[in-house]
C-alpha cells in the first residue's frame, strides 16, 4: 500500500530537481521549469496531507485538492507571463541567458 512517506519522497525529489535547475541552469527557461517542479511538489504535498490527514471513517477533506488546483492555475499563469516577458526579452536582446539579464540596460 502506498502511503503518505511516498507521497512525501516523490514531493522532496520534484523539489530537489527543480531547486537544482532554478540554480543550476542559465538559461531562463530551464529556470522556470524548475520554478513549476518546485510548484508541483507543493501541491502534490497538498493533495497527499488532505487525503492522508482524514481520520479512519471520515471523507478526506477537499482543501488540500483545492490548495493543489489553485496552484496548478497559478503556475499556468505564472508560466504564460514568464514566457511572454522572456520573448520580450529575446526579441530585445536576442538572448534569454539569465547571467545576461542582469541588468536591463543598454
Amino acid at each position: 500500500m502506498v502511503g503518505l512517506q511516498h507521497y512525501l519522497i516523490v514531493s522532496a525529489m520534484l523539489a530537489s530537481l527543480g531547486i537544482i535547475a532554478m540554480i543550476s541552469r542559465r538559461n531562463a527557461i530551464s529556470i522556470l521549469m524548475g520554478i513549476e517542479l518546485v510548484l508541483n511538489a507543493a501541491a502534490l504535498n497538498f493533495v497527499a496531507f488532505s487525503r492522508f490527514g482524514a481520520t479512519s471513517g471520515q471523507s478526506p477533506v477537499l482543501a488540500g485538492q483545492v490548495f493543489g488546483i489553485f496552484i496548478i492555475v497559478l503556475a499556468a499563469a505564472e508560466a504564460a507571463i514568464a514566457l511572454a516577458i522572456i520573448i520580450a526579452i529575446y526579441h530585445y536582446r536576442s538572448s534569454i541567458n539569465a547571467d545576461e539579464l542582469s541588468s536591463m540596460r543598454r
